[in-house]
């Protein structure tokens, strides 16, 4: 008898999946090397071929007792649940992790995805709100 384990505590399994898939496609076709802004103009395009929503360099204000403090700007969000932010790094450094961690806290979402396009392949991470759950 097989006995299949399917886990339940996933954010977004089935949509982090495609998108990361999408990285993956982007990575195979330009390889390494390449500016962020091409890698995130090509993950554009795959995400369009995969017929899934998206906004790109989606502002959010940061603010202190009602002023305006900062900017922030992520790359994607897609399907209005998942921060995407690209990098070209060869590890995940804790400021990029922090970085993610803060623009779920200010959006209010559940799931980012830290994406690193580095010289062997495609890395990422996932990073769960743990506030919004």
């Amino acid at each position: 008898m097989e006995v299949k384990l399917r886990r339940n505590d996933l954010v977004y399994p089935e949509l982090s999946y495609k998108i990361v898939g999408c990285a993956y496609d982007v990575f195979n076709e330009l390889g390494s090397g390449h500016y962020e802004k091409y890698y995130q103009k090509a993950l554009a395009r795959s995400l369009e071929i995969q017929k899934l929503s998206y906004t790109e360099q989606v502002y959010y204000p940061l603010k202190f007792q009602n002023k305006l403090i900062g900017k922030s700007f992520f790359d994607f969000l897609v399907e209005d649940k998942i921060i995407v932010e690209i990098k070209k790094d060869l590890r995940f450094s804790k400021s990029r992790i922090d970085q993610v961690l803060n623009y779920l806290n200010i959006s209010d979402l559940k799931l980012g995805l830290l994406i690193n396009f580095a010289n062997d392949g495609v890395v990422f991470k996932r990073l769960v709100n743990i506030e919004k759950n």
